[in-house]
């Protein structure tokens, strides 16, 4: 299955991203899962969390070269937005 790329990303507070997609659907995503795992560990880190980039393409969100998501990853897994809701959050 092929999945939309991200257009932009947001972080809204201590663990949740909001992700445009290029085929204009926005998705929350929260990353609280994936701090159980060791290598997700500096995300704990408010400043650290909110600095993130958008992979050249939309092809993923990347913190460092040890730490991303792919677009698939947030496709899949984000909860999708209300239309009514969309201008608060981007």
């Amino acid at each position: 299955m092929k999945c939309p790329r991200i257009c932009q990303a947001k972080a809204i507070n201590d663990h949740t991203l909001v992700i445009e997609f290029t085929n204009q659907e926005i998705k929350k995503y929260d990353i609280v899962h994936l701090l159980k795992n060791p290598a997700f560990a500096p995300l704990c880190q408010r400043a650290f969390f909110q600095n993130f980039q958008v992979e050249q393409g939309g092809y993923g969100i990347v913190w460092n070269e040890n730490i991303d998501l792919s677009e698939y990853e947030l496709w899949k897994n984000g909860i999708t937005v209300a239309s009514g809701d969309r201008d608060v959050l981007l």
